[in-house]
């Protein structure tokens, strides 16, 4: 399942919607997400989903997804960025992936 964050923007063709975190993180925690793609506004949408991926990983037992950022704000792109390499050198040191 490919999942599109955003609580303005349609998905792509192919893409699951979510307008909140939480229905985000509710379809993660099927384990079935294969692609995330994040958004972001002034309630953090996608830095809380990575949060949650952050803790989840932390634990060994979660597999993230491939993420990526679609938000136009540079500096939400920032922050959402800096989170996805945080969570490739946890999985990488914590797990021992590749």
């Amino acid at each position: 399942m490919r999942v599109y964050l955003d609580d303005e923007r349609r998905a792509p063709t192919g893409w699951q919607q979510v307008r909140r975190p939480q229905e985000a993180i509710e379809l993660l925690k099927t384990g079935a997400v294969r692609e995330l793609s994040l958004g972001n506004d002034a309630r953090g949408t996608g830095i809380e989903v990575l949060r949650w991926i952050q803790e989840a990983v932390s634990t060994c037992d979660f597999d993230p997804p491939v993420i990526d950022v679609h938000t136009v704000n540079p500096a939400a792109r920032n922050r959402l960025t800096n989170g996805i390499r945080t969570i490739q050198l946890m999985t990488e040191c914590c797990c021992g992936a590749d």
